[in-house]
């Protein structure tokens, strides 16, 4: 008999979709949804991306699936390997997105006045666009099941500002700032998550966002020490430090939560 915690936050026979699982987070999900019994969805435009290193999870629950989440027959097809794998999706991560670090390209890194428009496009097409089709497709999908749980990954500049002041010690080699594309499109999230938790609250699909800050990932020393200044706990996250928040969000340990924003950031939007 399985224990309170585990009926709580266990996931056994739930059907779960990753999207951009070959990517560092995106991995530690899939790895964290395995681990709480769930069958698993890695969805990725590539799964060669070895920061994910999904290839080398053994688990006969874990189904590897490229998708291009802003093409709609993309996902389509997609759901339908899911369907016939591993049956129908409880739960989906919209985690997939597009970033840009210090060390991008100069000419998607200059500032606000000069920021290229296809740059913009790109991060649109996969932050806001891409999320938007997967909550369409798979989301309509478990409306008409009447059940599951959305859980659309966001970050702290979506809430808060990007402070630019953290970047300039790359002035130095070539000036950087922080795209004004990624906070508007994390934003965005945001209210996304909002429409669709009233949407769906009638079909039993919840629908939340999990606000993250940096994870550390052998970034610059000079980056990591105006960045650990900043937040209260003095360090970036761990991959696996999110884990929790996301499985609170899949299990049933969140049943009456729907629409909201879970901020997991080592206390820096407290300042």
């Amino acid at each position: 008999m399985a224990s309170y915690v585990e009926s709580l936050f266990g996931l056994a026979d739930k059907v779960a979709i990753v999207t951009g699982a070959g990517g560092q987070l995106g991995g530690e999900y899939v790895r964290a949804l395995l681990r709480a019994g769930a069958k698993v969805a890695a969805f990725d435009i590539s799964l060669d991306n070895p920061k994910g290193q999904l290839a080398e999870i053994a688990a006969d629950r874990l189904l590897l699936t490229e998708v291009d989440i802003t093409k709609r027959d993309s996902i389509k097809q997609g759901l339908e390997k899911v369907l016939e794998g591993l049956g129908s999706p409880d739960i989906l991560v919209n985690n997939a997105a597009l970033d840009t670090p210090p060390n991008a390209a100069e000419a998607n890194t200059g500032p606000f006045e000069d920021y290229p428009e296809q740059a913009w496009q790109d991060m649109m097409d996969v932050n806001l666009k891409g999320m938007f089709l997967c909550c369409q497709i798979v989301g309509g999908h478990m409306a008409g099941t009447g059940r599951g749980s959305i859980i659309n990954i966001s970050s702290i500049y979506g809430t808060l500002s990007p402070d630019q002041r953290i970047y300039e010690y790359k002035a130095k080699e070539k000036p950087f700032y922080k795209p004004i594309a990624y906070s508007v499109s994390k934003s965005g999230v945001l209210n996304l998550t909002r429409y669709l938790a009233t949407y769906w609250a009638k079909s039993n699909v919840r629908v939340n966002t999990l606000t993250l800050a940096g994870v550390f990932n052998n970034q610059d020393e000079a980056f990591l020490k105006g960045y650990y200044d900043k937040v209260p706990l003095g360090r970036m996250a761990n991959q696996k430090e999110y884990s929790g928040a996301l499985l609170f969000l899949a299990s049933d340990a969140s049943s009456y939560m729907t629409g909201s924003n879970l901020i997991i950031d080592g206390g820096y939007s407290c300042w």
